[in-house]
């Protein structure tokens, strides 16, 4: 099975490199409230022209938005594919529009997802270099060294990235490659997904008649998105609460060192708001966006809103409620999402860093007062994060809730090294002891 991943990861690294120099990609968020799909095009040469570009990444990502569009989700939970056909059918929608005006047709996509019960280990290994200078075989060869834990049936490797080097004991290397010594270490973040969600996901996108030119955490997407360049470098949290998922991710020296998720997300708080006003879930989605909040003054009490209703019945429908009342039914389920994630960072040793900055995006962080909210649980400094400026993208999609879909245009322009980058022997992957994420940046950071 291991094989079988590394080989279809490397299929779908080469569809990337055509996709690019074909000059057009789409990318594809399938989430559990919207389908979000933009579509880039590169300009071949790696960098854009400077003028008007915002933001850090915006000049040198090489690639500009020329087409973005989003559609309602359908036939999708906790960011799995639980119906097919609706699945497909909104894919096909939102492809459409973005092609549309994009004015061309795309045959390469790259998608993300989130939910699908994501696992971290941190695996180590080192070996002795035959010759004095690290190649590429070298950083191949102390890769297949890593121990990979007995991670489970039903379970996928999704990324699997060297996020440290370490030679003749300087640790903190980026790349190896080109320098001399003679003992050469490497620290690897592992992630594994349920592989039925990441496969009916590849199924889902070649019924669209499209091929899959690469596939991601959502979590990974946000962070690297949201997070700005000091908080990736010095150990931040990335928390994005979407619809029906919130995920959670950990980058420090520039890699992500630990994702999870937690299912729940704003749909179950629209759910709560819709049980307990008794209302449809559009009037109650509508009601939370407009009014919603999770702290109460004493202004709430007498601040009524219209509940509104089509039963037909004259009196119900006419129902109001106060602001107070409303909080009241929104604030436990924000609080159980938010004990939820400190129970994740608690457990990835997230204190053990040497910065704790959180970061809130997705579309379900726009409530009002929910980063004091999560700052008082979560014990840390919150702030809200918007995606990064990428060249060419509409207003319409520049919001906290399209972090994936812009992290995954960086993510397509610029993929980090992973395991199959390299002529690894596959055949050398024992089964061995499982290691969780955080306990090597203890000792090497």
């Amino acid at each position: 099975m291991m094989t079988d991943l590394y080989q279809s990861q490397r299929a779908m690294r080469q569809m990337r490199r055509q996709a690019l120099q074909r000059g057009v990609v789409a990318i594809l968020d399938v989430g559990s409230s919207k389908i979000a799909c933009l579509v880039l095009r590169f300009d071949g040469t790696g960098r854009l022209s400077e003028d008007n570009s915002i933001g850090s990444l915006a000049g040198q990502s090489g690639f500009r938005v020329v087409g973005a569009a989003t559609t309602r989700s359908r036939g999708v939970q906790f960011g799995e594919i639980n119906a097919m056909q609706e699945t497909e059918r909104a894919i096909r929608t939102a492809l459409q529009a973005a092609q549309k005006m994009a004015e061309v047709r795309v045959d390469h996509v790259i998608a993300c997802f989130s939910g699908a019960n994501p696992r971290s280990y941190g695996l180590d290994a080192q070996v002795d270099l035959e010759g004095q200078v690290v190649t590429e075989a070298e950083v191949a060869r102390v890769l297949a060294a890593c121990d990979v834990p007995n991670y489970g049936e039903g379970r996928e490797v999704l990324h699997a990235q060297p996020v440290n080097f370490a030679l003749d004991n300087r640790s903190g290397l980026a790349d190896p490659r080109g320098q001399l010594g003679q003992n050469l270490a490497v620290d690897m973040h592992m992630l594994t997904v349920d592989a039925s969600t990441v496969q009916n996901l590849a199924h889902c996108i070649k019924r669209c008649d499209l091929e899959l030119a690469g596939i991601a955490s959502s979590a990974y997407a946000a962070g690297i998105s949201a997070l700005v360049e000091d908080e990736q470098e010095l150990g931040a949290a990335c928390i994005d609460m979407g619809g029906g998922s919130t995920s959670v991710s950990i980058f420090m020296k520039k890699h992500m060192i630990y994702a999870d998720s937690v299912r729940m997300g704003g749909d179950h708080i629209t759910g709560d708001i819709s049980m307990g006003l008794g209302v449809p879930m559009a009037n109650a989605e509508r009601i939370k966006t407009f009014c919603g909040g999770v702290h109460a003054t004493g202004a709430d009490d007498r601040d009524m809103i219209d509940v509104g209703g089509e039963t037909g019945d004259w009196e119900h429908d006419r129902r109001t409620v106060s602001r107070a009342e409303l909080i009241g039914i929104m604030r436990p389920r924000v609080e159980e999402i938010l004990e939820e994630v400190r129970a994740r960072l608690d457990a990835a040793g997230f204190d053990h860093l040497p910065s704790q900055q959180i970061v809130l995006t997705g579309g379900s962080s726009q409530i009002m007062g929910l980063d004091g909210l999560a700052s008082r649980i979560l014990g840390h400094q919150v702030r809200l994060g918007r995606p990064l400026r990428v060249h060419g993208l509409p207003q319409s999609v520049t919001g906290p809730a399209f972090a994936s879909a812009v992290g995954m245009s960086l993510f397509a322009a610029h993929p980090q090294d992973e395991w199959w980058d390299f002529e690894v022997p596959v055949d050398k992957y024992p089964a061995r002891s499982i290691r969780r994420a955080m306990r090597w940046f203890k000792d090497n950071w």
